[in-house]
């Protein structure tokens, strides 16, 4: 079937532009992704590609037009030999204008539907289920956050050959927190790369080598100093393949501890989620186990967008099971039930698991049996998981570490709010840090995150117990 090649536009207010000049004839052949032809507007010039293997079978638009409208066809590849006289209708060629239509009598004004709640899941939510993705017989091995994290980018970086990782001490030093360790022994100075202490400047060198079609991980000592890179990740990173017509990809992973540490003080303790998940055109991911952090990894490196990888001071000391598997891949946006329960759910990511975890232990001894579900991707969010499970618990508290103003559980509670209102018995409760920099000072510190008693107490609110 024969296809039109349509003017395109620049950006987004791009209403018309001049076809500068044809690059190919009628009748050559050509491939996906061939330049064909060149337009120009006062401000800038964009080559158009082919979309399709073919014949560029007619120009309908002839070089040097001006003012041509965006979407407009102005060619048409067919396959070879392939009839194109309905395809198009050459410059010059007058269309046939159609026959007015005969206008209906006006239809009696109907009744205004009922309103109805947004369609955001099915009416029974489904759950997903992690619970096959261990590979079937793989060995079960015992390892820390930091080693599976290792592992994930040396594995990615043995199968292929453009994933290479930047940022400051990663080589030499084996990584501010010893993630990369090894990895410069293995892959050297070419794919593991010490950067200068300029995360605008090397996070933009990142981003240009992933539009240019390499996989970069770019790791950021703490994700605080990646407010200096924050026009590189949100301006060109996230909005590219939209702004390119979905041209250029930027296949970049940037990672790094996020969130309070121990005494680290208020520029060293933010908890960006909320902010990253705010962007269209980012996924957001948040692990918190050593299988989860290496699935997850392994996931977005061969992800063709920008990923935001948020990792955690304090939990990459900590110890868990992963599978010993090169294969071994956890699904971006997708959630995870870690503990089944029936009487409350709840509803955390990140670090926040410790929180929903030993609240969980503690409500059971009371009789209360929790629902613990780990989100493990922020954006985009497995709601239809968190929803499955309060039409069986009727009751949610949400959990995090972020502050509460337009925060993650804010957005868990209203999700809840549109697709399960019904069901509930309760409102949704939060918990998460307080709303104030973090404090240095520990005992201040400890009083500004949130704590397994707070948990608990929501959960026994919504309990009415």
């Amino acid at each position: 079937m024969p296809i039109d090649i349509l003017m395109p536009a620049l950006s987004p207010t791009m209403e018309q532009g001049k076809l500068a000049k044809w690059l190919k004839a009628e009748g050559d052949k050509v491939k996906a992704g061939d330049i064909i032809a060149e337009i120009e507007t006062d401000k800038a010039t964009m080559e158009v590609e082919a979309v399709d293997e073919g014949i560029l079978a007619r120009i309908l638009i002839a070089d040097g037009t001006e003012n041509v409208a965006v979407n407009t066809p102005i060619g048409v590849i067919a396959a070879e030999g392939e009839d194109i006289d309905a395809a198009g209708v050459p410059v010059g060629e007058e269309k046939a204008t159609p026959a007015p239509a005969a206008k209906a009598a006006p239809a009696p004004a109907a009744e205004a539907p009922a309103a109805t709640a947004p369609a955001t899941v099915p009416a029974q939510a489904k759950s997903y289920d992690a619970s096959s993705e261990f590979p079937a017989g793989a060995e079960i091995v015992t390892m820390t956050v930091r080693e599976a994290l290792r592992d994930a980018m040396a594995e990615e970086m043995r199968r292929d050959g453009d994933v290479f990782v930047m940022g400051e001490e990663v080589a030499e030093y084996q990584g501010a927190y010893k993630v990369t360790q090894g990895l410069l022994q293995e892959f050297g100075a070419k794919r593991v790369i010490d950067t200068p202490i300029t995360e605008h400047g090397f996070a933009g060198i990142g981003v240009g080598a992933a539009l240019t079609g390499l996989r970069p991980i770019v790791e950021f000592m703490t994700f605080n100093f990646a407010m200096q890179a924050i026009d590189q990740i949100i301006n060109s990173a996230a909005k590219t393949l939209y702004m390119s017509g979905g041209q250029m990809g930027c296949p970049i992973v940037f990672r790094g501890p996020n969130g309070a540490a121990a005494r680290v003080g208020a520029q060293h303790s933010h908890d960006y989620a909320a902010w990253y998940s705010n962007v269209p055109g980012l996924k957001v991911v948040m692990p918190y186990s050593a299988s989860d952090a290496k699935g997850l990894l392994k996931s977005a490196i061969r992800d063709p967008n920008p990923i935001i990888f948020l990792e955690n001071e304090i939990l990459y000391g900590r110890t868990f099971e992963v599978p010993k598997s090169e294969d071994f891949l956890v699904p971006i946006g997708k959630a995870k039930v870690v503990r089944p329960g029936s009487d409350v759910t709840i509803v955390s990511f990140g670090i926040g698991m410790t929180y929903a975890l030993g609240a969980a232990e503690a409500l059971a001894k009371e009789g209360i049996e929790a629902e613990v579900i780990d989100l493990r991707t922020i954006r985009p969010m497995d709601i239809e998981t968190v929803v499955a499970s309060v039409q069986k618990t009727n009751r949610c508290v949400a959990v995090e570490e972020g502050f509460p103003q337009s925060g993650v559980t804010a957005e868990i509670g209203m999700k809840i709010m549109e697709a399960a209102f019904d069901y509930l018995d309760a409102p949704v409760a939060r918990v998460t840090g307080k709303d104030v920099p973090m404090p240095y000072a520990a005992n201040l510190e400890k009083l500004a995150l949130p704590n397994i008693g707070e948990v608990v107490a929501a959960a026994k609110a919504v309990c009415y117990r």
